[in-house]
């Protein structure tokens, strides 16, 4: 079994070619994969700026508004209006995508997905819930507020702190405040 803890402060910012925005990684498979070839990557995006969305050719996204009141995406020409804290929007990433700030700043958490090679699904939870990654799959919880624990390892998560694992039961998450969790499968 592989268990990782992936601190947020340990993310490096890059910021976006257009200027809109930085994006920090927290995961990836395979670890360390380029844009163009990652089956599955999840990340956060500070969204400074009106703009653009980058194309993914055969990649399905979903983006979930954490910090912020919302976006406007222009989404292959139909309006999507993200304006919910820790509501998952699903979107196919090879659309051309516009996004406009309702309020200022915003912080996303995106999940970004190879749709012939990997199924994500997203949920964000409150509570006690045990972790469960599929078989040959992975599992990656992120704790949207400070206050998770993963019972059984002394492991605490404070925002934006995360865990992933590959095994079939890593453990219970308790979280005082929100998590967002991803359950990745191969397609």
């Amino acid at each position: 079994m592989t268990l990782r803890v992936l601190r947020a402060a340990d993310r490096t910012a890059v910021p976006w070619k257009n200027g809109g925005g930085v994006t920090r990684e927290i995961a990836a498979s395979p670890e360390g994969a380029p844009l163009d070839a990652f089956d599955w990557r999840v990340s956060l995006a500070d969204v400074s700026a009106d703009g653009p969305f980058s194309s993914f050719p055969g990649v399905d996204r979903t983006l979930t508004v954490v910090e912020g009141a919302g976006m406007d995406l222009m989404v292959g020409g139909e309006h999507h209006i993200v304006d919910e804290q820790y509501w998952p929007h699903d979107f196919p990433g090879d659309l051309e995508t516009d996004g406009r700030l309702l309020g200022g700043p915003v912080v996303n958490l995106n999940v970004m997905y190879r749709r012939e090679r990997t199924t994500a699904e997203v949920a964000v939870v409150r509570g006690t819930l045990r972790l469960s990654a599929p078989q040959g799959g992975t599992v990656l919880a992120v704790a949207l507020e400070d206050g998770a624990v993963l019972d059984g390892r002394d492991i605490e998560l404070d925002r934006y702190d995360a865990v992933v694992a590959d095994s079939a039961s890593p453990g219970v998450l308790r979280t005082q405040g929100w998590a967002l969790l991803v359950t990745l499968s191969a397609g």
